[in-house]
């Protein structure tokens, strides 16, 4: 799957990935009444509203990016309906080609580790039927509970060619208190990013590994270190945007082949309608205010790594 990432960022030239990761409060009214009246002011009336509003942005961006991330959070939150939802959006996305990061950031040991990976990017085993209950491309993993809660993700790319990404420099302003700790001299998030370089030496696709990072656009002068420690993986890079980061901030964490790192934008992207640069579309054509600034985000990262060359 790395090898097929990797492929569809040469083909779009964008490194990019949209994170669908839908508040109510991103939903345009008319789509929200318009679920309400079907389903009722319900968790399934919310759950149809976010399926309404994914269904959209995605039929509006599909052909210019290679990825989506879903943050599962925001779909849990409105219980079995909303996990629907998730399934929904995930199946939809694969219908459209597109390469599916689950952002669910498991991260527990044995067989609970074992569990999550099967649900997520695994199969599980009913009788003599087998099942892909998720289904998702890659999966976000926190690593906190060390190798044997990771371990069971790695397998789960190895048999079945699916891919993580994980935790190594968070974007969010605590992360510091924790990863930025020194340990014999040196920062913790250092010392995760030579654990993921060895995890992923087992699990390689073509030039890179299917075990990947998650550093945060608010952090450039770490995503520097983090490249040469990992120049195997993959980064998946959030913080782009409303957090943030910008174009400028990011030729680091790229190879000199180009790739090596995608960019996420969540509420940039999904509730550009609401922002002023984009407000001219108005609330009934937020799917387009979206691929507009899909369109500007890969301009600016693009022009950022050919100045950089």
């Amino acid at each position: 799957m790395i090898d097929k990432l990797a492929a569809k960022i040469q083909k779009t030239h964008a490194p990019v990935v949209v994170g669908l990761d839908p508040m109510l409060g991103y939903i345009p009214e008319h789509i929200r009444q318009a679920a309400y009246a079907e389903c009722g002011e319900t968790l399934e009336g919310a759950a149809e509203a976010v399926w309404r509003f994914n269904k959209e942005i995605v039929d509006c961006v599909y052909d210019l990016i290679p990825a989506v991330k879903p943050q599962i959070a925001m779909y849990e939150q409105f219980g079995i309906p909303g996990l629907m939802a998730f399934k929904k959006t995930v199946d939809y996305c694969h219908g459209k080609g597109l390469i599916v990061i689950g952002d669910v950031k498991r991260g527990d040991i044995g067989s609970t580790s074992a569990a999550y990976a099967a649900g997520h990017i695994g199969t599980v085993e009913v009788g003599s039927k087998s099942y892909r209950p998720f289904d998702e491309d890659f999966v976000t993993v926190n690593p906190y509970l060390g190798t044997d809660g990771v371990k069971p993700f790695v397998d789960a790319c190895r048999e079945g060619g699916k891919g993580l990404f994980i935790l190594v420099k968070t974007s969010n302003p605590s992360s510091g208190e924790f990863q930025d700790r020194l340990i014999d001299g040196r920062p913790l998030y250092e010392l995760v990013g030579e654990k993921v370089a060895e995890w992923g030496r087992d699990c390689m696709g073509g030039s890179y590994s299917r075990v990947g990072a998650v550093v945060g656009a608010t952090y450039p002068e770490v995503g520097k270190a983090l490249r040469k420690i990992m120049p195997k993986s993959f980064i998946l890079v959030p913080g782009y945007g409303a957090q943030g980061g910008k174009g400028k901030d990011l030729a680091h964490f790229f190879n000199e082949d180009g790739l090596g790192a995608i960019v996420n934008s969540s509420r940039g992207i999904i509730a550009a309608y609401k922002q002023e640069e984009y407000a001219s579309f108005g609330e009934r054509h937020f799917g387009e205010a979206s691929r507009a600034a899909v369109e500007a985000m890969v301009k600016d990262i693009n022009g950022a790594l050919q100045a950089a060359k």
